[in-house]
């Protein structure tokens, strides 16, 4: 059973300032740590909580930052990783430079967003009349926040190119994987205030593609019917095989932890199984591929020839434009659709009103057999019980101002 680090583990966003403190990008502390730049990631928005030898080496690398930064004594804010500071040669006719004087805001710029200024001391002067390298204040141009439409034309550009990879090595289909992640992009653009807002909006867009791209209901529509012409070289044809005969849920846990390099963890909780579950998935879906590739029983060996496989296609997704445009054209014509379903519903209930009767009618009743009747019969002599009711008919009804007199033919 893993444990929490004995060294405490700050919140998930100091932990971030703490790396950003140090000027470390999430690759580099990954290095250092020995995990994946995605398992980092996880950590600082707090999806996981380390655990184990890793977690206790991140937690000394974290605590040895917040040392540096408290020696140093400058506050770091909010900046992109690997961010170069602009600085400018001045001379001393230029800049007087007296003792302990200190530089208030740098402002640091990059192509996506504006930083706020960050505090940056100056080490003491030295008496020398040589150059010296002082940062200096730069007049930056305020730049507006990104709408959401450029907010989520980033996202596609990023993520868009290898979800369709991915989608390919779950489905086969170079068609359907596009689509995939085609409709994934336009539920988030649907969906945007919950999405822009989510800890991990590649992660969001990946699960609702995975779910589309594996879903039963494409075997019948006629399109999807036959399969597409396999990759031309034998060993990828192979691989995709063996993908393929996997059971959906093996084959996304495979993709996810071996292909993309998403931690245990993650896999689990992005297939919505438990952990113990999503292990035992992975090492039949391991043992699987090993029974018909050997050669690619190294999980390593197995990443890469998936990477090779994913790349070998012509795999290429829409601009960001029309997923959107698209995306607002069906949105719009569901919503007209349910406006005159409900219309429609609307006018039969009035026409049911106004042509219902107002009164209740008491329906007409079955007829009933009147008993005591006798059968026609062919005319000839009459029978004893007929001459018997005939004489009955004659002598019963003789008072009254009306008698009932049979007449003979």
């Amino acid at each position: 059973m893993t444990q929490s680090p004995a060294t405490p583990l700050p919140p998930p966003k100091e932990r971030r300032r703490l790396r950003e403190a140090g000027s470390l990008t999430q690759a580099q502390v990954a290095e250092r740590v020995g995990v994946s730049r995605e398992t980092v990631r996880s950590w600082e928005t707090g999806r996981t909580t380390p655990r184990g030898r890793k977690g206790e080496a991140y937690a000394k690398l974290l605590t040895g930052l917040g040392e540096e930064a408290t020696v140093t004594g400058a506050p770091v804010a909010l900046r992109a990783p690997e961010v170069e500071v602009p600085v400018e040669v001045v001379t001393a006719e230029k800049v007087t430079v007296d003792e302990g004087v200190t530089v208030d805001e740098v402002a640091k710029v990059d192509d996506t967003a504006v930083l706020e200024p960050v505090p940056v001391s100056v080490p003491d002067p030295v008496p020398d009349p040589e150059p010296v390298l002082v940062p200096v204040p730069i007049e930056v141009p305020v730049r507006a926040s990104l709408t959401p439409a450029q907010a989520f034309d980033a996202l596609y550009a990023f993520c868009a190119p290898a979800l369709v990879r991915q989608a390919y090595l779950l489905t086969g289909r170079r068609e359907l994987a596009r689509e995939s992640v085609e409709r994934a992009f336009q539920t988030a653009w649907q969906r945007w205030p919950e999405v822009a807002v989510d800890r991990d909006p590649a992660g969001w867009v990946r699960s609702v593609a995975y779910e589309y791209a594996l879903s039963p209901w494409h075997r019948f529509r006629p399109r999807y019917r036959h399969p597409e012409p396999p990759p031309p070289d034998t060993s990828d044809r192979a691989l995709l095989t063996a993908l393929l005969n996997l059971p959906p849920s093996y084959r996304r846990t495979l993709l996810l932890y071996d292909g993309v390099g998403l931690g245990l963890a993650e896999t689990a909780a992005e297939t919505e199984a438990s952990t113990p579950a999503a292990a035992n998935r992975l090492l039949h879906a391991r043992e699987a591929v090993a029974a018909q590739l050997p050669d690619l029983s190294d999980p390593g060996e197995l990443r890469r020839r998936m990477t090779e496989l994913a790349s070998t296609g012509r795999l290429h997704a829409a601009k960001p434009p029309t997923v959107r445009f698209v995306g607002e054209r069906r949105t719009v014509f569901w919503t007209r659709a349910a406006i005159a379903f409900t219309v429609a519903i609307i006018g039969a209930t009035t026409f049911t009103l106004r042509v219902a009767p107002t009164r209740y009618e008491a329906p007409v009743p079955v007829g009933e057999r009147v008993e005591g009747v006798p059968a026609r019969v062919v005319q000839g002599s009459l029978s004893e019980e007929e001459i018997s009711l005939r004489d009955r008919l004659r002598n019963g009804m003789t008072s009254g101002p009306e008698r009932l007199a049979p007449l003979s033919r």
